[in-house]
């Protein structure tokens, strides 16, 4: 009886191609191997789930290993390690992982009234001060294109937009004329103020979320006697903070990685932006008698880990966000 048990079960285990058997062990690894035998529909289905899992397992290797290679680098020794390493830190194993770092922190005391934490500092200011302001005054503009009928808004926000079109390149000479007119570029102020004023992109994107918004609550608001400004700050800024605060982290990212502005409009050590220092820190290490590229590197993921912990804490809101920015009633 046995017998004839088991030879009933070898049929049915032979209709199945041992590729596809291989595939189901493979699939387990992700949970689903034991509803591949199922029927014709749903192999197909779990098939194409497994190709995709592993190109996106394989795509996402290959957009972190370059970060993985930057910290395996910045942590070795020597040049010649440094580009041969790439998988595992020699450091690990032979001491010293933190040798670069600090060496790199050392060097940063050589700019003239500023060291790294200086630097530092700016660079947050630089980031923060403008990046929170200027979203503020995004918003504002945002909610009135968006929401507030007034004569001339169409012709208005034609004209912001065509702003976009014209290349930041194009205006930086007029900008650095008139900024060194006002003395702002031996302050820092040149990074600063001008933010202040907002982005209209930022407006844009936030005005288009804020479409999505049911126009009912500001009618509503309106009969109970608030005021547009009121309006704004209790309901306005509220129901629309996921943008808001998509619009601010991204602000804040390309604030920290901006490298023409602070280029073209510091021209004071004391005030320098971490681009424009590790720029400037680049030619110092290479004429050091103990040039070391591994330095650079660390220098380069000193000025990276902000912005990386940055986005892994809001990465949802900014993904969200810039889903529901393209949305519009």
């Amino acid at each position: 009886m046995m017998h004839v048990e088991s030879e009933a079960m070898i049929p049915s285990q032979k209709k199945v191609n041992p590729l596809y058997r291989a595939l189901c062990k493979f699939g387990s690894f992700f949970g689903f191997g034991s509803k591949l035998y199922g029927s014709n529909k749903r192999r197909k289905k779990i098939f194409f789930d497994v190709i995709t899992y592993v190109v996106l397992v394989v795509g996402a290797l290959t957009m972190v290993y370059p970060f993985w290679w930057m910290l395996v680098a910045s942590v070795n020794g020597s040049t010649v390690d440094t580009l041969q390493t790439v998988f595992w830190p020699k450091s690990l194993i032979e001491g010293g992982i933190f040798e670069n770092y600090a060496r790199v922190i050392d060097k940063f005391d050589a700019f003239e009234g500023a060291n790294y934490w200086r630097i530092v500092l700016n660079t947050v200011i630089y980031s923060v001060v403008p990046v929170v302001i200027g979203v503020i005054v995004s918003a504002a503009a945002a909610f009135a294109f968006a929401k507030i009928d007034f004569k001339g808004k169409n012709i208005a926000f034609f004209y912001c937009m065509f702003g976009i079109m014209i290349p930041f390149p194009a205006l930086i000479i007029v900008q650095y004329c008139l900024y060194s007119a006002f003395n702002w570029t031996t302050n820092g102020l040149a990074m600063i103020v001008p933010g202040c004023f907002g982005s209209v992109m930022t407006a844009f994107f936030i005005r288009q979320y804020l479409y999505s918004l049911p126009t009912s609550i500001m009618e509503a608001a309106k009969i109970d006697g608030a005021g547009y400004w009121r309006i704004f700050w209790l309901f306005i800024i509220p129901l629309g903070m996921p943008a808001i605060m998509a619009q601010g982290i991204l602000s804040f990212m390309g604030a920290w990685n901006n490298y023409l502005a602070p280029e073209m409009f510091i021209r004071s050590e004391e005030w320098y932006h971490m681009s424009i220092a590790l720029s400037n820190l680049e030619g110092r290490i290479s004429s050091d008698p103990d040039y070391n590229m591994a330095q650079i590197i660390a220098a380069s993921v000193l000025a990276l880990i902000p912005v990386l912990v940055l986005f892994g804490i809001f990465q949802k809101t900014i993904i969200g966000s810039i889903m529901l920015t393209g949305s519009k009633e």
